[in-house]
């Protein structure tokens, strides 16, 4: 079994979660995933189509473990560390729109 990192903060966490992002490529499919997360539940709260919200998981998971698994070559995160890894991606995504991560 693998060895479990704990952490005791998001920002402890943070810094892993960037350094298991190293590959552009898998940050811009993070970066993809995560817009069509938030256009869904803009789009499901516009139109009160709540079903659309079943595709939450298939639109931000997706893109980010075609990205783990095909480019960074690692698992996601998300697998020992779903809450903070789920913060890490918006956290992410906002530090690249801010250009404190590159695309």
């Amino acid at each position: 079994m693998e060895n479990v990192k704990h952490f005791n903060s998001f920002a402890e966490f943070y810094p892993y979660y960037l350094s298991e992002h190293s590959n552009s490529t898998c940050r811009r499919l993070h970066f993809v995933g995560t817009t069509l997360v938030l256009l869904i539940v803009v789009l499901t709260i516009g139109h009160g189509a709540w079903a659309w919200l079943l595709a939450l998981p298939l639109a931000g998971y997706s893109f980010a473990w075609v990205g783990h698994f095909f480019f960074e070559k690692n698992r996601p995160a998300t697998f020992q560390h779903p809450f903070y890894s789920l913060l890490g991606d918006f956290v992410m995504y906002r530090d690249m729109i801010l250009g404190r991560v590159p695309f």
